[in-house]
């Protein structure tokens, strides 16, 4: 089969797509032909070696990726034969997606609804994890003001949509016309762009301030999101792309009575309830991915770099 390997850390370019053997299914595992691979943007991190390596250095070469969909094709020992041939989304346990077949645990796929297309079922297994985690965490309540920022991102987009089914004033803060645009489509009541220098002061103009922060950047815009809490306040910081979460003095939060939650953990079980949840929502029309760019499989150099370079919409997927 063709897979895509990465030898050593580095750019981009150090995925080079070439033959890998066909995997087989094990002891209580599966084989899955995969329609779509996932790309998040740790994984840019990951390869750059500015995010730990599940493996680090001595476990290269390695196919990266760690969340596919497609065809169960075979099931191993002790697995249920009638598993083959169902459609289902899973995680890869840290490697191995980026290629035309998987091998993975048989307890760790979820079944896609009917009428969920594969695409939009890979697009919600790991962002959509993330966001229903996030807003369950969160609990926003009618009437209260959510922020969230990277809203043009894979999971901003689908946290402005639960935010707003939650009955909440939804804030979307992005980078770039585009993204503002897709927020508004989306349900955000006001959009700001990040990169302006007053971006924040546009918040307090439009709606004083806010009561929850979805904070998917961190560093000096994170700073500035909690800066805009009222007290009473919850901060959810899941993500680092600008390279470190906010530098928030934890005394200072708690003389605002405002709460940091750093990353929301789950449990494996809790994992699949979640994604299968996400799933759920979108085959009711309750939730939409949004999937900006599609890349072949051998260009995931290509898609590293654009996910990289900030040119991507919602959700980047790879095609086998």
């Amino acid at each position: 089969m063709r897979a895509v390997w990465m030898k050593e850390f580095g750019p981009p370019e150090v995925l080079v797509a070439d033959d890998a053997p066909d995997p087989v299914a094990g002891e209580g595992q599966v084989v899955v032909e995969v329609a779509f691979a996932n790309i998040t943007f740790v994984e840019t991190q990951v390869r750059a070696g500015a995010f730990p390596s599940p493996t680090g250095a001595a476990g290269l070469p390695i196919i990266p990726g760690n969340g596919v969909g497609g065809i169960i094709r075979s099931a191993g020992p002790g697995v249920d034969q009638a598993l083959v041939g169902k459609r289902v989304v899973t995680g890869t346990g840290g490697s191995g997606g980026y290629a035309e077949h998987v091998a993975v645990d048989a307890a760790g796929v979820v079944e896609v609804p009917e009428g969920v297309p594969m695409d939009d079922a890979v697009a919600l297994l790991a962002d959509g994890r993330t966001a229903t985690a996030l807003c369950r965490a969160a609990e926003p309540r009618p009437g209260e003001r959510v922020l969230v920022e990277a809203a043009g991102g894979g999971v901003g987009t689908l946290l402005v949509q639960l935010a707003r089914e939650a009955s909440t004033t939804v804030v979307a803060a992005a980078g770039g016309a585009r993204k503002l645009d897709l927020a508004r489509e989306l349900g955000a009541e006001i959009t700001v762009d990040y990169g302006a220098p007053d971006w924040t002061d546009r918040v307090r103009d439009a709606v004083g301030g806010v009561d929850v922060v979805f904070d998917g950047v961190g560093g000096a815009l994170g700073r500035a999101a909690f800066d805009l809490l009222a007290p009473g306040g919850r901060m959810f910081s899941f993500g680092i792309a600008a390279g470190s979460f906010p530098d928030v003095d934890d005394e200072e939060a708690a003389r605002r009575e405002v709460t940091i939650t750093r990353g929301v953990p789950v449990s494996p079980e809790q994992a699949r309830e979640l994604t299968a949840s996400a799933l759920a929502r979108a085959a009711e029309g309750r939730l939409r991915p949004v999937i900006g760019q599609r890349f072949p499989l051998a260009e995931a150099a290509k898609a590293h770099a654009a996910i990289e370079n900030r040119a991507t919409l919602g959700k980047t997927l790879l095609v086998p």
